[in-house]
């Protein structure tokens, strides 16, 4: 087996070509992954969990959501995930002057694509990531069929603890006073 001896490196992004905004590109490890533009329904649910997030965070003060936020670990670790939400401590001391987050917020949430690349990706290779960076919870989202799995930290990495269903709610200690109805993610 060759090593890839191309690395990526958030350096190489000003150079990609754009193509109207329909392409998003994350480094992991140095290895490119190139994605074009979600279908609505991810969309949807990515606002869907972002709506109740933020609507929380401004009620209790505790922190912010944001949808398509970048996370620079590293110059060969560079992500787009489609929800965060980060404590007031970890926005003052995170944040890199172009708005960047530089530290892993404690929660972050990735909606599946269509697509068996895609999907390996979100669920092996940046659930290492995220784990790897201390994210403290992980949710990954299935528009497809409707379902929300739930990954928290322990033992320094992040497992999964549980898969919510329609009627189902979302629920997590790191967001006392947090809850959403899995029905209306995916209405």
């Amino acid at each position: 087996m060759i090593a890839n001896s191309l690395y990526w490196t958030t350096a190489d992004l000003d150079a990609m070509p754009d193509r109207g905004g329909w392409l998003r590109y994350e480094i992991i490890e140095g290895e490119l992954f190139v994605t074009e533009a979600p279908h609505i329904r991810h969309q949807s649910a990515a606002g869907q969990i972002q709506v109740p997030l933020q609507q929380w965070s401004e009620e209790t003060g505790l922190g912010l959501c944001v949808q398509t936020p970048g996370v620079v670990f590293t110059p060969t670790d560079a992500v787009i995930p489609d929800v965060v939400w980060a404590s007031q401590a970890r926005l003052e001391r995170g944040i890199d002057a172009a708005g960047h987050f530089t530290i892993a917020p404690e929660l972050v949430v990735e909606i599946l694509s269509a697509g068996e690349q895609n999907e390996q990706r979100d669920k092996s290779v940046k659930l290492k990531l995220y784990s790897r960076y201390g994210v403290q919870e992980y949710w990954i989202v299935n528009w497809q069929v409707q379902t929300l799995e739930i990954y928290r930290r322990t033992d320094a990495q992040l497992q999964l603890v549980a898969t919510l269903l329609a009627g189902d709610k979302l629920t997590s200690p790191l967001l006392p006073g947090f809850s959403a109805e899995i029905d209306r993610i995916f209405s």
